[in-house]
């Protein structure tokens, strides 16, 4: 090989080098992107936690205090807290799928205000299936009120805040991120921004543990 072609294949190792790098830079910066505006999407400063607010993996649940399915894998969740109760946070974001799960949600907020979500969305969960109209139909909100009053909540007081404008301002701004982050069906989970390969618990747990492991360092 000449002198002359040598440093012609230099010249267009490097052009190919630097279009490579320049390739994996822009990706590099469309990924982070995207991840910031999915960050943006999942988690708002109203959304509620359960957990450390600084735990290190953040599971994301897209939730419709209506949703059979949301009300069974609830203990799963719960379980996953207790697992991992310093590296783990739930983030709440509603979702208003079913008739009457905005006014349920109305009640949850409600609850918060009063320091009562927890104690609240457990009673509201169990007594599921006496308020949420499975079958069709109208719910029957007065069995949710009353699960809710059995809990310790403050009925007469949240009556009146479930109207406040900013209870109002968080559903509707849940409502537009489940539609810009193609939420469709109740639970829809991210871990860390990952959604799940697929719907089930199993997955649930998997991806989880992987996250945790690399949190804590390990591969």
């Amino acid at each position: 090989m000449t002198r002359r072609t040598m440093v012609a294949v230099t010249a267009v190792v490097a052009v190919v080098g630097f279009a490579l790098a320049a390739v994996v830079y822009n990706r590099s910066v469309e990924e982070q992107a995207a991840a910031a505006l999915r960050a943006e999407l999942l988690v708002r400063p109203h959304s509620p936690v359960f957990g450390p607010m600084d735990a290190p993996v953040t599971i994301v649940e897209f939730f419709d205090p209506a949703c059979g399915t949301c009300r069974a894998f609830h203990p799963i969740v719960k379980q996953i807290r207790r697992e991992y109760p310093d590296t783990v946070r739930v983030v709440m974001r509603y979702v208003t799928f079913h008739n009457g799960s905005d006014q349920v949600v109305r009640i949850l907020e409600a609850a918060r205000l009063q320091g009562k979500l927890e104690p609240v969305l457990e009673a509201v969960l169990a007594a599921q299936a006496a308020w949420s109209p499975h079958g069709g139909g109208a719910p029957n909100l007065a069995n949710a009120w009353q699960a809710a009053g059995n809990a310790g909540l403050d009925v007469t007081r949240a009556r009146r805040d479930t109207l406040k404008p900013e209870i109002t301002a968080i559903l509707n701004q849940d409502m537009a991120d489940v539609n810009a982050a193609g939420v469709d069906k109740t639970p829809t989970f991210f871990v860390n921004g990952r959604p799940l390969p697929s719907f089930g618990i199993d997955q649930l747990f998997a991806l989880v543990r992987e996250e945790v492991a690399i949190a804590r360092g390990g591969s």
